[in-house]
């Protein structure tokens, strides 16, 4: 395990939880309620339009920066909404699966 990665476990354990708390607050205020299936197929479509854009980028296509940003934070918004709704607590599963990505310092 990298040494950085203790850190890194850290911040996630002390920053993440109150920021899942807040969006399901919102969520549960401002929404009506949807089942975790909706949310996973909100995920899906939400990471599919980042994904588009980073296409056309890669095929050299112009793509406007603030349109990226958007769709980022819809996958964020559509991650925490259904980790929401299935009960996963987010900051112990990222605490949890970080020590076991291998690390590499060689770019792909």
């Amino acid at each position: 395990m990298h040494p950085l990665c203790d850190d890194l476990i850290h911040q996630v354990e002390q920053c993440l939880a109150p920021i899942q708390r807040a969006f399901d607050a919102y969520q549960s205020a401002c929404f009506i309620a949807r089942p975790p299936e909706f949310f996973a197929l909100e995920l899906s479509g939400e990471t599919g339009e980042l994904a588009n854009l980073e296409k056309k980028r890669w095929r050299g296509t112009p793509v406007d920066e603030a349109h990226v940003a958007d769709e980022a934070a819809d996958v964020l918004i559509s991650l925490m909404n259904f980790c929401n709704a299935r009960g996963i607590d987010l900051s112990a599963a990222v605490a949890a699966k970080l020590p076991r990505i291998p690390t590499s310092l060689q770019a792909p």
